[in-house]
């Protein structure tokens, strides 16, 4: 496929449906899901581990509010990755698994998690050198 002669890259407009990184692009769905500083966690921990109930994601991701994990876990049920699971049962139990699109999310999350083994000491040092000129 070509643009003016050019190679088009496999990401570009045809199987995102719209400019790259415009405003109709898809591949901004991505980056809103991940841009979230608990959702991706959310998500890899349930891969790991499986449907798990509220108090043990806190437990388990650690660092994280009761109120920022109820609110990471109502953005990925509303976006689809996450499924919430009610049991007619006294007391009430919830847990949460992730959906088919969860599921597939974890590669980029693993592939972000290898970049960022990679890579954070050089990001961290730009940091401080930014910070303490």
């Amino acid at each position: 496929m070509t643009v003016l002669g050019e190679q088009r890259e496999p990401y570009e407009r045809d199987d995102l449906g719209g400019d790259p990184f415009a405003a109709d692009c898809r591949a901004r769905i991505a980056f809103e899901v991940l841009a979230n500083r608990w959702d991706s966690v959310v998500v890899f921990v349930l891969g790991e581990r499986g449907p798990m109930r509220p108090r043990a994601l806190l437990t388990r991701i650690g660092g994280i509010s009761p109120k920022a994990l109820n609110e990471a876990l109502r953005r990925l049920e509303y976006n689809g990755l996450v499924e919430r699971r009610r049991y007619a049962e006294a007391p009430p139990r919830v847990d949460y698994t992730l959906t088919h699109a969860g599921t597939a999310l974890l590669t980029p999350i693993r592939a972000l998690g290898a970049w960022a083994a990679d890579h954070a000491d050089a990001v961290l040092a730009a940091q401080d050198r930014f910070n303490h000129p």
